[in-house]
């Protein structure tokens, strides 16, 4: 784990007197963001001593992010070898976008719905427009960090709560995959996010399937194509 110190960020004092449990849930989100960020990159071992000492917390916490790493399947682990960043494949990347397609079109009918129903889609076109400023001022990192916030706030507008936590590891693996390869036009995204999110305020479900279905199934290829010379089948 060489040459990642640029990553560590101490557990907050406001942290201290916690239970582990709050611990593990912080050290989970400083690696998940250095697994996204590429700083933890794809075969890297993950030492728990390394980790423990970085992050200025004991081995137990640490032990229990790289639990959760590996469910959410960021992680593998190995005899001999413990815990590394798993190896992305193609095939994985493929059932991400199947998986997409399931999920994230009914939140989007399900938001719509909401929405037609009184719920509030503020927050959803200050995201898009947060989006809009970031792609007209070239900050690449924040597209990709806006877009995946984007499509969560559509699924946390479909309010079911199962539906929320079965997709947080998705949104994460989302901004990992994107982080690699993301050869679509931002400008046509911002596009097709804008058409999808006046769809959902409008309370107008078949067409928020419609467009949310659409936008997943058009970012297919392009990422496949972005990954074919790098990633295993």
């Amino acid at each position: 784990m060489e040459g990642n110190a640029n990553v560590a960020k101490p557990v907050p004092e406001t942290l201290n007197g916690r239970d582990d449990e709050a611990r593990a849930e912080h050290v989970y989100q400083l690696v998940l963001e250095g697994i996204v960020a590429g700083k933890y990159e794809q075969g890297m071992r993950l030492r728990e001593r390394e980790l423990s000492e970085l992050y200025d917390v004991s081995r137990i916490p640490v032990r229990e992010a790289i639990q959760r790493l590996e469910q959410d399947g960021f992680v593998e682990t190995f005899p001999r070898r413990g815990a590394v960043v798993r190896r992305l494949t193609l095939t994985d990347v493929n059932e991400l976008f199947d998986v997409r397609l399931c999920l994230e079109t009914f939140a989007a009918r399900m938001a719509a719905m909401r929405v037609s129903g009184g719920e509030s889609g503020r927050l959803l076109q200050e995201l898009l427009d947060e989006t809009r400023d970031a792609i007209d001022n070239g900050r690449t990192d924040d597209v990709v960090r806006l877009s995946a916030g984007f499509h969560a706030e559509i699924v946390r507008l479909s309010g079911s709560r199962l539906l929320i936590e079965s997709v947080k590891p998705l949104f994460g693996r989302m901004r990992w995959i994107f982080g690699l390869a993301h050869n679509r036009s931002n400008e046509v995204q911002r596009d097709e996010h804008m058409e999808l999110c006046n769809a959902i305020l409008a309370g107008k479900a078949d067409l928020a399937y419609s467009l949310a279905y659409s936008h997943i199934e058009l970012g297919r290829e392009p990422v496949l194509a972005g990954l074919a010379q790098t990633l295993e089948p």
